[in-house]
């Protein structure tokens, strides 16, 4: 973990910029399928740009405004006319190779259609309720995804936001099913993000593929003098067909369990979870969760990453069940015995044996039980990545590198509320801040990030403008010193004296290694080595010291000057001692930039 801030900077990396005037909140970003398209919802107004180059149009924009009349409607039901009367696109996606799913707030009376990726058009006349499909309030939290042309959304459901609800509909293979309106399962929640995770791959138990959805709610199990509100992640599964009686179009396999970051020996708990991003692995059980976290130190804000493996959450969910204990009118762990099949289990193998192929097949003991008992015991503990103070942080996107000594290392992008980049790299147990750059010359949140694997770009959204950015930023190491003490994972030093890209195109050292690390330097036959001053105040075998630096981590700068250098000379089996006659001190390396052997 890391709680210290880099020196923020301008940077000019931006590539490309859109916007277009009278159009505001460029907050909805997607992809096509082979990212040949970058589409973006804005207010108002959909755009297909050149994902090489977003300043292009590649299709001329669609206008989709709210008509007048619903825009005065909004305006009689004390809504504001400059603010909320809009249609605010809120939710954009794939259906299929040939359309897109689109909904907007609508003046607050939410609609949903269907765009023609090919020609870019949209059928104003034909539009659907948008109803539990985007929220009435373009203020709320809201997410949804399509999984195989089924639109799974968690939103608010009425005019004044208060019927929060977790709904699946437009597919045909299934029922239409939604959460249940009870405050023990979704309490006033806020809702940031949701994943599919594709658990029927390769599962021997027959297990179902599952939606998880990630909000803030007001806690009921909590003491009333403690903070009220908790970060959570609920799951359901997505063969889910509800009960024949009992939750009949409702779910059956919701559960819910608390999230939970925080920093113990410092008694912070960060329980207001604001963005999550999720970077599938190389099978499901790789995949991980990224979450940011609001919480107060006093009147300091402060903002921290945390991250979960699926298979911790997993377990959680197989755990105890909380309860409501009416005598005592508090929460606790369930102790009495628990229904068969699992009550918020997905069907699986073992229940096709007993007769039970799907959920409307389970009993009602099952199903009561799965009523009464969505919330889970335990809690997903979280692993603190990184930690800042006075720094509100907005949203945030994972690229995985795969790094010059052939190890993946993970690099987070994350927007602030004041419109700064903060680029971070994962060593370990380190996050290592590699640079901040200021977006825009008015401060604004970042409202999305979205990442193109294939072009190596990052698009940013925001109220006033999309831009664009390359994932490497190594043009701004103007020395072989700067590019070494960034720790960057895209970029190392090259034969012509400049910092290069060399994740994409050529191979080299890395400078990852925590113990012993070496120097990408792709001039260098042989590479200097790195060693903890604190451990080791002698460098062994260290070679091609004409070629490269020499980068030694220290805690005192007057003390590592006074290091003793040599290398071991293999020919003649002894060792040649050097004296460090140039070198760089900053504030947490020593660099030895000339040596000279001792006469």
């Amino acid at each position: 973990m890391n709680i210290n801030q880099k020196v923020s900077k301008r940077n000019a990396a931006i590539m490309a910029r859109f916007s277009v005037p009278g159009v505001f909140n460029y907050s909805m970003l997607t992809l096509s399928d082979h990212e040949r398209v970058l589409y973006v919802g804005a207010r108002e107004a959909l755009f297909a740009l050149d994902p090489n180059d977003i300043s292009k149009q590649l299709r001329p924009q669609i206008d989709w405004p709210a008509p007048q009349d619903k825009k005065r409607e909004c305006v009689a039901k004390g809504k504001n006319n400059q603010t909320e009367c809009f249609n605010y696109i809120r939710f954009l996606q794939s259906y299929d190779h040939t359309l897109l799913y689109t909904c907007g707030t609508y003046a607050f009376q939410p609609k949903c259609t269907y765009v023609n990726a090919d020609s870019f058009t949209l059928n104003a006349a034909a539009l659907e309720d948008g109803k539990g499909k985007c929220p009435y309030d373009p203020a709320k939290g809201h997410t949804g995804l399509i999984v195989d042309k089924e639109l799974y959304s968690a939103t608010l459901n009425n005019f004044l936001g208060t019927e929060p609800v977790i709904l699946r509909n437009l597919g045909q293979q299934h029922y239409s099913m939604k959460s249940e309106y009870l405050p023990a399962w979704l309490n006033e929640p806020d809702f940031v993000g949701s994943a599919l995770v594709r658990e029927s791959s390769g599962s021997k138990e027959g297990d179902d593929d599952k939606i998880y959805f990630f909000f803030t709610e007001r806690a009921m199990e909590l003491d009333c003098d403690t903070e009220p509100n908790v970060a959570r992640v609920a799951r359901v599964c997505k063969g889910d067909l509800g009960g024949t009686r009992t939750l009949q179009k409702k779910w059956t396999t919701f559960q819910k369990a608390r999230l939970e970051c925080s920093l113990p020996e410092r008694h912070v708990y960060f329980n207001n979870l604001r963005a999550v991003f999720t970077l599938p692995g190389q099978d499901w059980r790789g995949t991980t969760f990224y979450g940011i976290f609001h919480a107060q130190w006093g009147d300091v804000d402060v903002s921290a990453v945390c991250q979960y493996q699926i298979s911790n959450v997993k377990e959680v969910f197989k755990g105890s069940y909380k309860e409501y204990r009416e005598a005592s009118q508090r929460w606790g762990r369930y102790t009495g015995s628990v229904p068969t099949p699992r009550p918020g289990s997905c069907i699986t193998n073992s229940d096709r044996e007993n007769g039970y192929n799907s959920s409307l097949q389970l009993p009602d003991a099952t199903l009561n039980f799965a009523k009464k008992h969505p919330l889970m015991e335990d809690k997903a503990l979280g692993r603190l990545l990184l930690l800042t103070k006075g720094v509100n942080f907005t949203r945030l996107a994972v690229d995985r590198v795969s790094a010059l000594d052939q190890r993946p290392y993970n690099m987070l992008f994350i927007g602030t509320a004041e419109g700064w980049l903060q680029r971070v790299v994962i060593l370990g147990s380190e996050a290592h801040v590699i640079e901040e750059i200021q977006l825009f010359e008015t401060a604004q949140p970042v409202d999305s990030l979205t990442i193109s694997h294939a072009k190596k770009y990052l698009y940013i959204g925001s109220r006033s403008e999309v831009l664009q950015l390359p994932l490497a930023n190594c043009s701004r190491y103007q020395s072989q010193p700067d590019c070494l003490l960034a720790r960057d994972p895209y970029c190392a030093w090259d034969s012509e004296g400049r910092a290069s890209c060399l994740g994409y195109s050529c191979r080299v050292k890395s400078v990852f290694v925590p113990d012993l690390q070496v120097c990408p330097c792709a001039s260098c036959k042989s590479s200097p080595l790195i060693r903890n001053l604190s451990r080791n105040r002698q460098l062994k075998s260290l070679q091609g010291l004409k070629n490269c630096l020499v980068i030694i981590h220290h805690s005192n700068c007057e003390s590592a000057k006074e290091l003793s250098v040599y290398e071991l000379n293999r020919t003649i089996k002894h060792f040649v001692f050097f004296d460090v006659v140039e070198f760089a001190c900053t504030d947490f390396y020593f660099i030895i930039t000339s040596l000279v052997k001792e006469t």
